[in-house]
């Protein structure tokens, strides 16, 4: 084998050749030596338990180690980790996607780096497919692919003629996360590995909890793996959770405010867009656009194209935009909904900040997002990100532990730089107050306009413009009902608004926390 002076020098000469990298980090040294070792010993392996040795026995361990799972947190160079070793292998090296727009930056990377790669995908012509069989075979070093493409047996068996030296899955989380849902191709991939005769494995993941692990470990290697893991923690990622009443105003308001580039992750293809056009009015048309899976191919790409060098852009999309995606400068991340699993959000918000930066990761939470999660079993992996959000504890540690990661200090959560956990909605107890000094004047109907006329003067200040409408004061008036902070009284004052008892016990440990001082005719709670 190698020694590892040998190893810095050709590989680090390679990456430095190709992608003008100097210098590779612990971590990638260890999976790309990995790879190599194991690439080149499978050649000289005896059959097992035909005449082994003491030397043969070391050779099987380093195969061993040639079916890895690696996990390296978001923005750590996972990519070259793959892309590496494929510059020294004698044959290609077939790397596994799960998204489209994954793929298609991926080889945006590749060709800048004079890396030559083909992609199969859905869709294509045998006059396409025989193409891209001559370029392997003209020395092609990377075949993309996702693991539908390889449901059909004749490419399987066309790719094995190739001599694939090496597979790479990137995101391989996505093996647990959909293989039982909507992705039943990702079970497959176990067999397909066997089926090309590669003996050389990696899987990639930035997150993966214990319980996902063991599953990609059975779905992919029978249990039989060897994991490479770093720390998972992304310092340079601070997180923030803003609880709200009214979310899309909430979502609209801090898209304003943050820095940019941002991103803002959707639960919807319609809602996705919605707030692509809410944005669009308040920012311009030229600043914002939407990305979803029900967009064509030529739409997809040309917003990835866009997106790519913008410095002040928004893109409002569904987790069909992200993985891997490769925009080093991304400075925000907002969720207007939780994410389904805490593997997902550390994901999705693992966008911002590749370029080692600082970046703000925001969830916007309301009191239904808690009532929806309550409903899941206490052992559902959905409710971590309930957890996440109704933290009175360090947030990156829940996260941290959701995933089986390293206890570590915390550079950045608003938890731990106030002191405590986050207050209560601001747009809740900014109508509470509100109401507090208009008690029993207004109805409901008769309350949307003034509070509409309260929001929008104090917000025209930071937005620029009049940002809360009539469903923004509906939806609000609506929770703090059902919260019962608020109630309709009878007669004399029937149907005006008043507070609850649990209203002032509120407004009065607000303004506590605060400390600003309760005077008479402000805020004195008489009877508290």
């Amino acid at each position: 084998m190698e020694s590892e002076d040998d190893f810095t020098d050709a590989v680090t000469q390679a990456v430095n050749a190709a992608f003008g990298i100097k210098y590779l980090f612990p971590w990638q040294r260890i999976v790309v030596q990995n790879i190599l070792d194991a690439a080149m010993e499978e050649e000289v392996l005896p059959p097992e338990g035909e005449g082994e040795n003491e030397n043969s026995l070391e050779l099987r361990d380093v195969v061993y180690r040639g079916r890895q799972i690696v996990l390296l947190p978001t923005g750590a160079g996972k990519s070259l980790c793959f892309l590496a070793p494929a510059l020294l292998l004698k044959g290609a090296t077939l790397v596994l996607y799960p998204l489209l727009a994954l793929m298609s930056d991926q080889k945006r990377r590749m060709d800048e780096g004079g890396l030559e790669s083909v992609v199969f995908r859905g869709g294509m012509s045998e006059e396409e497919k025989n193409e891209n069989f001559k370029r392997i075979k003209s020395g092609a070093k990377i075949i993309l692919a996702n693991p539908e493409v390889l449901q059909n047996p004749s490419l399987i068996k066309r790719l094995r003629e190739c001599k694939i030296s090496h597979i790479a899955i990137d995101e391989a989380h996505c093996v647990s996360e959909w293989g039982d849902t909507f992705r039943p191709a990702y079970l497959t991939l176990g067999k397909i590995i066997e089926d090309l005769g590669v003996k050389v494995v990696t899987a990639f993941t930035a997150t993966a909890s214990p319980a996902v692990l063991s599953r990609v470990s059975q779905v992919l290697f029978g249990g039989e793996v060897h994991v490479v893991r770093s720390d998972s923690d992304r310092p340079n990622i601070h997180y923030r959770v803003i609880n709200a009443m009214a979310k899309k105003r909430a979502v609209v308001k801090l898209a304003l405010e943050a820095e940019k580039p941002l991103i803002i992750f959707c639960g919807t293809r319609n809602k996705t867009e919605d707030m692509a056009r809410e944005l669009m009015s308040c920012y311009g048309n030229d600043k914002v656009r939407f990305y979803h899976a029900g967009l064509e191919k030529e739409e997809k790409t040309a917003i990835e194209k866009w997106f790519h060098p913008k410095e002040d852009a928004i893109l409002c999309c569904t987790c069909a935009y992200g993985m891997g995606v490769d925009k080093k400068n991304v400075r925000s991340v907002l969720h207007y909904e939780a994410s389904p699993t805490a593997e997902a959000y550390v994901q999705e918000a693992g966008r911002a900040a590749r370029d080692g930066g600082l970046a703000l990761a925001t969830l916007v939470w309301s009191p239904n997002d808690s009532e929806e999660r309550k409903k899941l079993d206490l052992n559902h992996r959905g409710r971590v990100l309930m957890s996440f959000a109704e933290s009175s504890t360090c947030r990156r540690q829940v996260l941290l532990d959701a995933l089986g990661g390293e206890e570590a200090p915390c550079e950045g959560c608003d938890v731990c730089k106030r002191g405590g956990p986050a207050p209560f909605a601001e747009d809740g107890s900014q109508a509470l107050k509100f109401i507090f000094f208009h008690r029993k004047v207004y109805s409901s109907a008769e309350l949307i306009p003034e509070l509409i006329k309260c929001f929008n003067a104090k917000d025209r200040k930071s937005c620029g413009i009049n940002i809360w409408e009539h469903s923004d004061m509906e939806e609000i008036l609506q929770s703090l009902l059902k919260e019962k902070y608020i109630y309709k009284c009878s007669f004399p004052w029937k149907g005006k608004i008043d507070l609850t008892k649990k209203a002032l016990t509120l407004l009065r440990q607000l303004y506590l926390r605060r400390r600003l001082p309760l005077r008479q005719g402000q805020l004195s709670l008489p009877g508290l």
